[in-house]
């Protein structure tokens, strides 16, 4: 089995959490976009609210991570919107263009593109991923391999460098219904 293929649930440095037929919403950002003492702090943080959720009786465990994991998005995301130095190659119209272009190229082939903000140092982009033709199911992993390694490449020629381009791992949630559904597309619409 590759790590490319689909697994409903898997774990690098975060969850990584797809039930089949599920909306998801997804932000990647630049390689090098947020200063290491930042991650650093943020990942503490993160992990010293899991321990606090491991201490919660099992029926709390669930919500309490949800609501935990949405704050967390939300401190990371501010840091990416206020961010005043790494890269901000998104900024380039052609690699906006680019990553706009590749969004709309997989769009009915291995997802069904909802909506998608290109900011100058990361993306938001809601979908739900297809059934292949050979009957499986794309992996988010595969979705985002095939994503930001074309786009990766591409941009990479376009700014005349080398070297990484994204960031590896990508945060995605699971959309629960139609009001989250909502209030996502009004973040990712409307986000600066």
């Amino acid at each position: 089995m590759s790590s490319l293929d689909f697994k409903p649930f898997y774990r690098k440095n975060l969850p990584h959490i797809q039930p089949p037929g599920a909306i998801l919403f997804v932000t990647f950002r630049l390689a090098d976009s947020l200063p290491r003492h930042v991650i650093q702090q943020l990942c503490d943080e993160r992990d010293a609210i899991e321990k606090q959720i491991a201490a919660l009786p099992d029926a709390q465990q669930k919500m309490e991570r949800y609501l935990a994991h949405k704050k967390q998005f939300a401190k990371w995301d501010r840091y990416l919107d206020r961010a005043d130095s790494g890269p901000m190659w998104l900024k380039e119209t052609a690699v906006a263009q680019l990553v706009t272009n590749s969004l709309h190229h997989l769009d009915g082939d291995k997802y069904d593109l909802d909506c998608y903000s290109v900011m100058s140092n990361h993306v938001h982009v809601v979908f739900q991923p297809l059934w292949g033709k050979d009957g499986r199911y794309f992996a988010i992993a595969r979705i985002m391999h095939s994503l930001k390694g074309y786009t990766a490449t591409e941009a990479n020629k376009v700014l005349g460098r080398n070297g990484r381009f994204w960031q590896e791992e990508s945060y995605d949630h699971v959309v629960r219904d139609e009001a989250e559904l909502n209030r996502i597309r009004q973040y990712v619409l409307y986000n600066p």
